[in-house]
């Protein structure tokens, strides 16, 4: 028997600045809002992964439009001196409907920072200013066994890895979320055990890690994908080294940082 190519393969794309109109708003848990984005702007975006994610630019208050980000040859150039700078922060594509011009966009309501402020008072008519995704890691989707995990941040990219699972697949995902109430409908095959984490119960915050070490792996060729609070998933990284699967089944990223005002995605350093 042939043994599949087990290969993620990373795909470039353009990048270009587009300038998007909410289209609608909706609550989908009481701290979590999906905005719809459309606009003529779309016409081209990638979507190819579900980890893809996009910097999205916010305007400054009381202003209609965001500062949008100057290109050059090596990406985002800073802007001219005395020049407004963008605000801007990463979010991962939880939905595109290329037919309809539709991208949704999935905001964590925190109380603070730009772009938190900015989701709780979302209304259609609004404008953002989207950039990328600038690539996207294609994975064949044809591993014996998957394991999916992550909080509120991970969750738009985590549902989409569930949606593309083929069935008959087995499937550990685990989520960490703050309460019972964040909760979401998410789609899943028979094969998949789906297990909520609430932080309001936890005495120590480590439930997510103690969840993974506490998964019996199966046996064959797996594919393990987390992503969270960049702190959170360093022990979670050096125990998913240990299980004996190739380096590049393996994606353990921070999505944001604890203390810190922005992370990029995809920060997966050494420690």
């Amino acid at each position: 028997m042939t043994t599949p190519a087990r290969e993620i393969e990373m795909v470039w794309h353009d990048l270009t600045p587009r300038l998007l109109e909410v289209a609608r708003v909706r609550r989908v848990t009481p701290r979590t809002v999906r905005v719809t984005l459309t606009g003529e702007d779309l016409d081209g975006f990638c979507y190819a992964a579900p980890d893809d994610h996009v910097k999205v630019f916010f305007p400054e208050p009381g202003a209609e439009l965001p500062v949008m980000p100057t290109l050059g040859p090596d990406g985002l150039e800073p802007p001219p001196p005395g020049s407004p700078r963008p605000t801007f922060r990463d979010y991962t594509v939880r939905h595109l409907r290329p037919e309809r011009r539709e991208l949704d966009i999935d905001f964590v309501l925190h109380g603070h920072g730009p772009a938190g402020v900015w989701a709780a008072q979302a209304a259609p008519g609004q404008q953002l200013g989207v950039l990328g995704p600038r690539g996207s890691n294609i994975n064949p989707m044809n591993f014996d066994w998957y394991l999916f995990a992550g909080d509120e941040t991970a969750l738009p990219s985590l549902a989409a890895w569930l949606e593309k699972v083929p069935a008959g697949v087995p499937v550990f995902a685990f989520v960490d979320v703050a309460d019972a109430a964040e909760e979401q409908d998410l789609t899943v095959t028979a094969d998949t055990t789906l297990v909520w984490l609430h932080r309001d119960t936890s005495i120590d915050g480590g439930h997510l890690e103690r969840a993974i070490r506490g998964l019996e792996v199966p046996p064959g060729a797996g594919y393990c994908w987390v992503a969270g609070e960049a702190g959170s998933l360093k022990p979670i990284r050096r125990y998913l080294r240990t299980i004996g699967l190739p380096r590049d089944w393996v994606e353990v990223d921070g999505y944001w940082k604890r203390g810190t005002v922005n992370l990029d995605h995809h920060d997966d350093d050494e420690d």
